[in-house]
């Protein structure tokens, strides 16, 4: 019963928390959902992609329910950070119907499996899983992930979206200027 339960509770966040990730490509252009929004690269629909080979190989392989079309290997340097980013062959629909497909994939593997169902992921130190492990490491996964797009979505538009909770503007910015005065204050009474 409990089992039942546990993979029903963490099916449910991580179904959430993948339309949360998508919601932040909303009204955006494709500039700048693929512009790198970091020193290292990150943007929006990159972290879409990425996301879609994890929940892929995850569900898919790791169980020996391969995923139906082609994703990079897991051991292939050459390929290596290739799903953090999209090239401008790659359409948003493209990206995000892969991404739709990988849940479609992965929910029915959910769905088909115990939560103690065996699996071995051979790029962890300790190969030999169960779902359960999987369903949280997807889970916190895809919620790191929605953390970093939060963030990327306020530096393209200032966050100005839904999840800015109703506040304008001039509320942010006036929210921004406390929280550095904060800052600067506590730096000059430090010590040394």
């Amino acid at each position: 019963m409990i089992d039942d339960f546990a993979k029903e509770y963490l099916h449910g966040d991580l179904r959430e928390i993948r339309e949360a990730v998508l919601r932040k490509l909303d009204g955006l252009s494709e500039y700048d959902i693929r512009r790198p929004l970091t020193s290292t690269g990150t943007n929006l629909l990159g972290l879409v992609k990425h996301l879609a080979v994890s929940e892929s190989r995850y569900f898919g392989e790791v169980f020996d329910r391969p995923f139906p079309e082609p994703i990079p290997r897991w051991d292939d340097l050459g390929q290596r950070g290739t799903d953090m980013w999209a090239t401008e062959h790659e359409t948003r629909e493209e990206v995000t119907g892969r991404y739709r497909r990988a849940w479609e994939h992965a929910d029915a593997t959910i769905a088909a499996l115990a939560v103690d169902s065996p699996g071995h992921v051979p790029w962890w130190p300790r190969p030999d899983v169960v779902l359960f492990n999987v369903l949280v490491h997807m889970l916190t996964e895809t919620s790191r992930h929605a953390g970093h797009a939060d963030i990327l979505r306020e530096q393209v538009d200032g966050g100005l979206d839904a999840g800015t909770q109703g506040r304008d503007a001039a509320f942010w910015e006036n929210r921004c200027a406390e929280v550095e005065r904060a800052a600067r204050a506590a730096d000059h009474r430090r010590p040394g």
